[in-house]
Order: structure tokens, then sequence, then C-alpha cells
């Protein structure tokens, strides 16, 4: 690990205890704290200097990037704002701003100030104009927009990153991996790999991929559903239904790891909980079929057929490749009324080829989670 911003930090700031006032000491500190990583000591040394002599320009930006980081964006917006009075064409600041509305979520206000001029010129707006285009499931879009970008930017490794991400959810394997890896120690180009790698069922080598991916504190909901997938292909059910809960929990709406939740913790002896995760889904969008069959299962195993065949064939109708609603249909069928034959039926599914696809339970949960559903973060 390099000390070094570190080191610098602590020097500048012994100096300014003598001189606490003094602008440049001020500027250098912000800026050590912001190299070395806390944001935090970065804002309040900015405000302090704000107050010697007010903030313009590229000290109004560093602000700008101290607040975004620090994960306050509409205070980053407004130093933004402030910097752009005096350079208001500059397209560093307008890619800052995008950025900025990405972190916050409204990905239509990033999209619209991300033009060819501004992704021509930097390659990180490249990248987000990729992964805002994915995030809001203009898949066609960002597909065709990428090979421009890789062939103006073909050494930009997140942007490799990014992209193998979108490969993942437009069922393109191969490009996936390419771009994974071309995208480096990237963290969204590691999660690739593992996912890959989970689908060939080698679970050392995919969760050795996801454990860098989340190393040095790095927040990667891919990543932590990953990991979760190899402890359920493992029968580990507790740890996966930890690492998996707190995936979906940072995805918030991704509907595949909230039903990949509810099996794990319904696999760990906890259906309540499992409950709760399916109906989170449901909530999320009722058009989703896994939800609906999910839950008939749940019905099922509780002994109210009559419900879960309800439930189960709401699902079929909305998909009939359901595993889920299969599932719920091949319990309804032998389980004779009989909770306690419905679950030993579920728990010969897990490592049986009972489901109509042929797979095991433990293989279509694992499938049923989209690892390209969306980007997780908007940084470079």
């Amino acid at each position: 690990m390099n000390d070094q911003p570190t080191d610098q930090l602590k020097t500048l700031i012994q100096f300014l205890e003598s001189d606490p006032e003094n602008p440049a000491l001020l500027a250098d500190v912000a800026q050590a704290a912001l190299a070395a990583d806390q944001c935090r000591l970065a804002q309040e040394t900015l405000e302090r200097l704000d107050e010697v002599e007010p903030l313009a320009g590229q000290m109004a930006n560093l602000a700008g990037i101290a607040a975004m980081r620090a994960g306050d964006q509409q205070t980053a917006r407004r130093w933004f704002d402030v910097a752009q009075q005096d350079n208001p064409d500059d397209e560093g600041l307008i890619f800052n701003v995008a950025w900025s509305f990405a972190l916050s979520g409204d990905f239509e206000s990033s999209a619209e100030l991300i033009t060819l001029s501004l992704t021509d010129k930097l390659a990180q707006a490249a990248m987000l104009d990729v992964q805002i285009s994915h995030e809001l499931g203009r898949f066609e879009e960002a597909e065709a927009k990428m090979d421009r970008y890789i062939a103006k930017h073909p050494d930009y490794a997140p942007l490799h990153a990014s992209v193998s991400v979108l490969a993942m959810d437009i069922d393109r394997p191969d490009l996936a991996k390419d771009a994974a890896l071309k995208g480096g120690r990237h963290p969204d180009a590691l999660t690739t790999l593992g996912a890959l790698e989970l689908g060939e069922h080698k679970l050392d080598e995919a969760e050795a991929l996801f454990e860098q991916a989340l190393a040095n504190g790095h927040k990667s909901p891919r990543a932590e559903i990953g990991r979760g997938l190899v402890s359920l292909a493992r029968q580990d059910y507790s740890s996966a239904a930890s690492a998996i809960d707190k995936g979906a929990q940072q995805f918030s709406d991704h509907l595949g790891s909230w039903i990949a939740a509810g099996w794990a913790h319904l696999l760990a002896g906890d259906g309540e909980a499992a409950k709760e995760r399916f109906r989170k889904a449901l909530d999320t969008d009722d058009t989703f079929s896994e939800a609906h069959g999910s839950l008939a299962v749940m019905d099922v195993l509780g002994g109210d057929i009559e419900e879960g065949k309800r439930k189960a064939e709401i699902a079929m109708r909305l998909d009939r490749s359901s595993f889920s609603s299969a599932l719920a249909g091949i319990l309804i069928a032998n389980a004779n009324h009989n909770a306690e034959a419905a679950e030993r039926i579920l728990k010969r599914a897990l490592s049986s080829k009972v489901l109509p696809g042929g797979e095991t339970l433990e293989q279509a949960i694992i499938q049923s989670v989209s690892f390209g559903l969306g980007p997780n973060s908007y940084s470079s």
C-alpha cells in the first residue's frame, strides 16, 4: 500500500496548525485529503477556505468533487454551478455534473448532458454513456455505442469493464469475457469474469474473483450476490442468504437478487424471511413471474394448495419458462396435500434435475440472477 498521500496530508496539517487561515495551505490540505480518500476532511477544509476567500473556478470544482465522492450530490452540483460561472463550456465540469446526476439516480438528466463531443474527448464520458444507456434499459442503444467508444478509447480499462457488464445482459458471453480481460483489475471486470466462472461451476475461481472485486472496501452488489451464489452452490445456505441479501439491498430494485435471497433463506430454514424477500420482488414489479411462482411454492409448503395453484398459474401466464412456477407445479402434483412430502421434493430438487429445462433448483436460482443488470457505480 502506498502511504505517500497520507504522509503528505499529515505534514500539511501540521503546517496548517501554525497558520490556520493560510489560503494556499488550506488548498493544499484539501487536495491532499482528497488524494488520501478523506473526502469529509477535504470538504471541511474547503469550507474553511471559502470563509477566507470565496471558492471559484478550480477550487469550486474541487469542492464539488469532494462532495460528490462523499455522497452529497446536491452540494456537489451547487459547487459545480459556481465553477461553471467562469467556465460554462468546460467539458470536464459538464462531465462532473453528469456524473453527479448519475450517482444520485437521475439518469435522464445525466444522459442529457453527455454529447458526442464529450464522449470523443473524455473516455470517462464514453464509459458513463454506456452505463447510463444500460441502466435505462436501452440495450440496443448501448450496444450500438460501445464499438465506437472502444475504437475511440481502446486503452481505457473502465470502459471495457462497463462493456463486459452490458455484454452479460445482452447474452454475449464471448464479448463479456474479452471485454472483462481488457478491463484489468476494475471491479466490474473481475465480477464479470467471476460470473462466467460461476456459470461453469468453477466455484473456487469464481469466489476468488468476487473477493478481489470487493477488496479495499469497494462496494459491488454484483460481486456480493456472486459470492452468495457461490455459497449457495456449496449448500452453505446461511452464508448465501447473508451475502445475497447485502447485494440485493445495495441494488434495491434488482428483482432476481431478491428472489435468490428468498430461496437462500428458505433453504436455510427461515420461511418467513424467504416470504419477505419474495414479496419485496413482487412489490417492486407485480409482473415478475418468479415472484408469483416463488410465493406459490411457499403456499404449497404451508399446505395451502389452492392458493399455490392460483399463484403458479399467474406465474406461468407471465412466463411459461418460470422455474419457480414449474417447481410449484411439481410440488402440487406430488405432494398430495402433504406439506412434509412437498418439503422432501423441494430438497430433492436442489440437487436433482427435476425441472422441465433439466436444471437443478440450485442451477435455476443461479441462472435467474442477471449479473449484467446495471452498473455498480459511475466512476472511473
